[in-house]
C-alpha cells in the first residue's frame, strides 16, 4: 500500500520521541526528518497522509472524538485525526476496526483522567508546511486529490444521547461518563 512511506516518516519520527510525546512534537519531528528530502519527496507524501485523513473520517469515528475531547467541532473532529495518525499504523488501524478500543490506549486513559484534549493540528499541515519552507513556494494545488466521503446517514447519531453512545462505543462512554446507575 502507497501510505507505507507515511507510515514509515511517523515511526520515524516516533522512534526520537517519548512513549507519551504529543502529536504536535511527532508533526515537528516529521518536518525536521522531512526538511532535507527533495521537494518532490516532500510532495509524494501529500496523497498518503491525505488519505490516512480521508480513510479515518466516519461518524464512529467522530463520536468517539467527541467524548475524548469533550466535543467535536468540523476542526475538533480533524485535529483528533492528526492526533490518531501520529500515533502510528497500530493505533490507527485499531481505531478504524473498532473505535470503542482507543479506550485501552494510554493517552486516551490520561485524556479521561485530567480532561487534556488529543488533538494534532499540525499533522494536518506537515507536508504543506515542510514544502513551503524547503522551497519558499505553496504546496501545488495538485498535490493530492480527493475530498471527504460522505458519512453514512445511517450511521448518523446524536452525540449527546448517553444511551446511544453507551450503546455504540460503551468502553468509552464507560471511561469518560462513568458505568451506569
Amino acid at each position: 500500500m502507497y501510505t507505507n512511506a507515511a507510515w514509515q516518516l511517523i515511526d520515524e519520527a516516533r522512534a526520537d520521541l517519548p512513549v507519551h510525546a504529543d502529536a504536535d512534537d511527532v508533526a515537528t519531528r516529521m518536518k525536521a526528518l522531512l526538511t532535507p528530502r527533495e521537494p518532490a519527496d516532500i510532495l509524494a507524501l501529500a496523497q498518503p497522509l491525505w488519505d490516512l485523513f480521508t480513510n479515518s473520517y466516519r461518524v464512529d469515528l467522530w463520536a468517539a472524538a467527541y467524548l475524548i475531547n469533550g466535543g467535536a467541532s468540523d476542526d475538533g473532529f480533524d485535529y483528533f485525526r492528526g492526533w490518531l495518525i501520529a500515533q502510528g499504523r497500530t493505533t490507527y488501524e485499531q481505531a478504524l476496526a473498532s473505535p470503542d478500543g482507543l479506550a485501552d490506549h494510554p493517552a486516551v486513559i490520561h485524556a479521561a483522567a485530567t480532561g487534556e484534549d488529543l488533538w494534532g493540528e499540525a499533522m494536518i499541515s506537515v507536508v504543506w508546511d515542510t514544502y513551503e519552507t524547503v522551497t519558499g513556494k505553496a504546496l501545488p494545488d495538485d498535490a493530492y486529490t480527493g475530498t471527504y466521503p460522505d458519512l453514512d446517514s445511517d450511521s448518523d447519531f446524536d452525540f449527546d444521547d448517553d444511551a446511544e453512545m453507551r450503546h455504540r462505543l460503551p468502553r468509552l462512554t464507560a471511561l469518560f461518563h462513568g458505568n451506569q446507575t
